[in-house]
């Protein structure tokens, strides 16, 4: 059985009759599995208040009161795992043991910020006279809303709720409504844990009518969003026009650096398991492969390889590898770029088309004698596509990476810590990885610059977005 689905509000799961509400499909078998009740403008006015009420409350319950709470939830998450996980792989898509890692995941994000929230420490300056006393506060920013998209459905909405409510926030969240178990799922493990009505609350619905309504509510004083940059972009324009502070983590287009004296069949095997992670619908994907000229041959075959042995299929098959695309528009972008290509010259070295039968799934692909002016490489593909091109030089290789408007992760593979280093150093990335992939972990600051968006989650930065400073002096 799927889990029943409904919006929670101030303590209340409500809106079960999904009357006004959207179908819930099932990637693997295009079959619809679950209606989702959607809100109207009132059900946002009360999100709001509940949210507004229930704040000067929360802000002042103890740190350690707030970390005991967040940990109850944590042992939740790892009690209810395999449910939450096989409900994520129903709606999303993705193989049931990779959601499986991605919910038990969640319970270090837990108590990583239900330690960190005990130590959100001010400081006292030394006055320039006597008698004087100065000191630095951080305090709670006061209502949030955040937006979570569909790929990682339990771990990106997550993020947001824990530093938002570990800091002392409340919080309206708007989770995706392609996959919406898993913020029905939180909804469910704050409320058993026992968290004040009102502090966590859950809305969906027409996204643009929702972020609008509450990015323009005076009590909302903080935006989270995670998803492209072109929406992205309008909601920071809208929060921009009502000053308020925003955290958003954007779309990529993560190049990958090849060197030489790389192991080149770990790279390529590491790769191709890293590429088709959820499909390939990850922002950190890697989705520019460049390979240095002399290694180009071997890793292209070995990655090609390792592409085409990968077993597709629903997700709560055991020995499926890859699960389906999220949604038909997903296989449609994908052929669309793989056409693109090969009108260009491009060649499909493996995959190259959706699978035959029920469904929304596409080969993985890899194609290569590539222009930098394809679409494949100007754009996210945010599915499994790798374009695989060769380069002559350590310049030129960062000039080609660092050329688009994105930043958000990047890879290099090599065996010299020379080029390790200053190619670190080269790249325009948020994060960098150096043959491995070592983004995941609570303790580690996520998120890019340039157009791939501003602020971090997790890491010591993890609360920066929802507190603000305050000067105090006193004679």
């Amino acid at each position: 059985m799927y889990r029943k689905l409904a919006f929670y509000i101030d303590g209340e799961f409500l809106g079960g009759d999904a009357g006004s509400g959207g179908e819930v499909v099932n990637p693997a078998t295009g079959q619809v599995i679950g209606r989702l009740p959607h809100v109207g403008a009132a059900e946002l006015d009360r999100a709001i208040a509940a949210a507004e009420r229930a704040f000067p409350g929360w802000r002042r319950t103890s740190p350690l009161a707030r970390s005991d709470l967040l940990r109850r939830v944590a042992a939740l998450v790892r009690e209810r795992a395999p449910r939450v996980a096989r409900d994520i792989t129903l709606d999303e898509g993705k193989p049931l043991a990779e959601a499986l890692v991605e919910v038990e995941s969640c319970a270090e994000h837990l108590e990583w910020h239900a330690e960190e929230c005990r130590r959100i420490y001010g400081r006292v300056i030394p006055p320039r006279q006597s008698g004087v006393r100065q000191l630095v506060v951080r305090e709670p920013i006061g209502v949030c809303a955040a937006f979570s998209p569909w790929n990682f459905p339990f771990a990106q909405a997550i993020r947001k709720v824990a530093a938002a409510l570990a800091a002392g926030c409340t919080l309206i969240l708007k989770g995706p409504e392609e996959s919406p178990s898993a913020v029905v799922a939180i909804a469910e493990l704050f409320h058993d844990a026992g968290f004040p009505p009102g502090v966590l609350n859950i809305v969906w619905g027409d996204p643009a009518a929702i972020s609008r309504h509450l990015i323009t509510a005076p009590a909302v004083r903080k935006i989270s969003f995670t998803g492209s940059v072109p929406v992205g972009k309008q909601l920071a324009a809208l929060a921009g026009a009502h000053m308020k502070r925003m955290t958003m983590e954007l779309g990529g287009h993560s190049p990958v650096l090849v060197f030489a004296d790389a192991d080149i069949d770990r790279a390529a095997a590491m790769l191709a398991r890293f590429k088709l992670r959820n499909a390939g619908q990850v922002c950190v994907s890697p989705t520019r492969f460049y390979v240095q000229r002399a290694a180009y041959p071997r890793f292209l075959d070995a990655f090609a390889q390792a592409m085409a042995e990968t077993r597709l299929g629903d997700g709560l098959e055991e020995n499926t590898q890859m699960g389906p695309l999220a949604n038909p528009r997903r296989v449609a972008a994908m052929a669309a770029l793989v056409e693109d290509a090969v009108g260009r010259g491009g060649r499909i070295v493996t995959g190259g088309g959706r699978r035959d039968g029920q469904g929304f799934f596409f080969a993985p692909t890899v194609l290569t004698d590539l222009a930098d002016d394809a679409r494949i490489m100007q754009e996210e593909p945010f599915g499994p596509v790798a374009p695989v091109v060769p380069f002559d030089t350590e310049d030129e290789v960062l000039r080609r990476a660092n050329a688009l408007p994105f930043g958000l992760a990047s890879y290099v593979f090599t065996e010299s810590l020379k080029t390790a280093t200053r190619v670190a150093d080269g790249l325009e990335a948020g994060m960098v990885n150096i043959n491995h992939f070592g983004m995941g972990p609570a303790e580690i600051p996520f998120g890019g610059i340039k157009d791939s968006g501003m602020g971090t989650e997790g890491g010591a930065e993890t609360f920066d977005g929802y507190l603000v400073t305050k000067f105090i002096t006193q004679v």
